[in-house]
């Protein structure tokens, strides 16, 4: 590709986009919202990390915007980035999790967000269904 300012050719690169995900525990249950843009579906909070921001910064914005939930004891849990795990481009999200108190309203980009258990969960966007195995596997063994 050819520079705009100098003219010369230069490389490109392209990279995976940070994302981030939150599992909030809310005593026996998780918090899943209902997405109002495309890809559409029930998923977890989260999102694009913002230029500037630490990844957990990014995973207690997004969950307070999409939740209404302030979130605490906030841990990485694993990142999955997987090519394909977001038709929309090539995403790397860090997945974190931490609790909450209440009920969870759905906000900015959520149309709603609900409380669910294991036994409970809906068809899930993204890899999500993959994430939340792991995490109750994981709950499993400790």
């Amino acid at each position: 590709m050819k520079c705009p300012h100098c003219n010369k050719t230069v490389q490109v690169y392209r990279n995976p986009t940070p994302t981030v995900d939150i599992i909030i525990e809310v005593n026996d249950k998780i918090v899943l919202i209902e997405r109002s843009n495309p890809p559409y579906g029930w998923a977890l909070p989260g999102g694009f990390v913002d230029y500037g921001e630490s990844y957990e910064t990014a995973a207690v914005r997004e969950a307070e915007e999409e939740t209404g939930m302030k979130v605490r004891n906030l841990r990485q849990f694993h990142t999955y980035s997987d090519p394909d795990r977001d038709e929309r481009q090539h995403t790397a999200s860090t997945v974190f999790i931490g609790q909450a108190e209440g009920e969870p309203v759905g906000g900015d980009d959520a149309a709603r967000a609900q409380l669910f258990t294991e036994e409970t969960l809906p068809k899930l966007a993204f890899d999500h269904d993959r994430i939340l195995a792991d995490y109750y596997q994981a709950k499993q063994e400790s």
